[in-house]
């Protein structure tokens, strides 16, 4: 009895000290750290590690952009909190999509439905915020709708397009771009700059999609005239109609935006250097960039993020380049680069149509809303107020940025993935058939040669035996 206590304490304490075996037992009886997360994980890895960058990247810069409201608030952790929150919430989003086949995101377009309807009502019960109305608030929570209808709608339009077969392309022409006009339409009236993006999107992705280029012209044509008619009405609109009482008093917001960016005006070195209410937001961009300099002046440190109005959401992208430096800001912009390039890989590899629009229409989304939010920090493009997806503070934007990196992921995993399975199965097929034959054969030379082996004895002994 003892003995065996003993051999029992040996073998417990071997197994603490060796994790091989230790990791050998884990994996047989199957609960293996490595195949927990990757049952959990699926997807690109790739994809994967943009994602937790982003987040890593988004908590250090809320945490140190948020000043103002932590002065507010008087509470130093409550708006890092709050974030960490949302990207929590947003995690759960990703394992969510990313475990559903994508042929189940047809359904979008009744999201599209519930996202029209809920943009009519922010029109007449929406909350507002920074004289915008763009969010509305039920039972307490307050969400926006416009992020709903993005990817509802880019992801109506990859299904779409995935339908067409050469005799309906005309008719899901024009269901495409009454959708389009519909949506982009009810959204430019508060948010112009969420409009053109998403047009702009959904009209890259229909030249993915193989519409002909006689039909995407005449599009061109006609946005680019209604631009054109746009910038005539602003300049020509009477103030009274723009004033605060005005029935279109949120369009001297881009009247302002267009005069400062693109007015012929010549100032003096005494007037571009001032700092007035008209290019405030700029001017303290300009200074965080150039406090940045190379390698910035580290998280914590900035000085611009107690000036600029929205440090944590429009202009987040400065306050970056401030900390890290330019090194910072390219690292930051290369991730949606490389976001962009990784999903057209993906893309490429898949068979089906849907899935494939669908994940180029989320990469688009991403990453040209991530450009025109860096454009805006470098006095690149005038003022959108478009978020640096999954970056900047936010809500809602931030839990829809999630979703769109599930689609990804749900498209690589049931569209690339399966394929991959089914590829890794026939190579063990292949090498079980392999390992077969080899050893039969060897097994055939081995008999062989112990035939030979036997035989040849029998001969000496004969041989000798004849000789004595």
């Amino acid at each position: 009895m003892g003995i065996d206590m003993q051999d029992e304490i040996k073998d417990d304490v071997q197994r603490f000290f060796d994790p091989i075996s230790n990791e050998e037992e884990v994996t047989e009886s199957g609960f293996s750290m490595k195949e927990f997360w990757k049952k959990i994980f699926h997807g690109d890895r790739v994809i994967w590690s943009i994602f937790i960058i982003l987040c890593v990247i988004s908590l250090v810069e809320i945490f140190s952009a948020t000043s103002t409201i932590v002065y507010r608030q008087q509470n130093m952790l409550g708006p890092f909190l709050r974030h960490a929150f949302f990207l929590i919430c947003g995690v759960g989003v990703i394992l969510f999509i990313h475990n559903i086949p994508y042929r189940y995101f047809s359904l979008l377009i009744f999201v599209l439905l519930g996202s029209i309807v809920l943009l009519v009502l922010t029109m007449f019960v929406g909350t507002s915020v920074n004289g915008a109305e763009r969010w509305i608030s039920i039972h307490g929570f307050t969400i926006q709708p416009s992020e709903i209808a993005k990817i509802s709608l880019m992801g109506t339009i990859a299904f779409l397009l995935s339908k067409q077969n050469g005799a309906n392309d005309a008719l899901l022409f024009k269901w495409m771009i009454g959708l389009m006009v519909l949506v982009c339409a009810i959204i430019g009236m508060d948010n112009l700059s969420t409009a053109i993006l998403l047009f702009g999107v959904c009209y890259l992705l229909m030249f993915i999609g193989g519409v002909k280029f006689l039909r995407l012209l005449k599009l061109a044509g006609a946005g680019l005239a209604c631009v054109t008619l746009m910038v005539l009405f602003l300049n020509f609109i009477p103030d009274t109609w723009t004033g605060e009482k005005g029935p279109l008093n949120r369009l001297v917001t881009w009247q302002n935006r267009i005069d400062n960016f693109g007015g012929s005006k010549k100032l003096s070195e005494e007037e571009y250097y001032t700092i007035t209410d008209e290019n405030f937001q700029v001017s303290h961009a300009k200074i965080a960039i150039a406090n940045g300099g190379v390698f910035g002046v580290f998280p914590g440190n900035s000085t611009e993020r107690d000036f600029l109005p929205q440090a944590y959401s429009d202009f987040i992208y400065a306050i970056i380049i401030e900390e890290l430096g330019i090194v910072g800001g390219i690292f930051v912009l290369l991730l949606y680069v490389i976001l962009l390039i990784r999903s057209g890989i993906i893309a490429n590899r898949i068979e089906k149509l849907f899935p494939k629009y669908l994940v180029m229409g989320s990469a688009l989304m991403l990453s040209i809303q991530a450009f025109i939010n860096m454009g805006v920090a470098v006095s690149f493009f005038p003022v959108t107020g478009q978020p640096l997806p999954l970056i900047s503070r936010g809500g809602t934007s931030t839990l829809i940025t999630c979703a769109y990196f599930g689609l990804i992921l749900s498209a690589d995993r049931f569209g690339v993935g399966k394929k991959r399975e089914e590829k890794d199965m026939d190579e063990l097929d292949k090498d079980d058939l392999n390992e077969e034959e080899h050893s039969m054969q060897y097994n055939s030379t081995i008999g062989s040669a112990l035939e030979e082996q036997n035989i040849e004895p029998e001969l000496d002994v004969k041989f000798e035996t004849y000789q004595v």
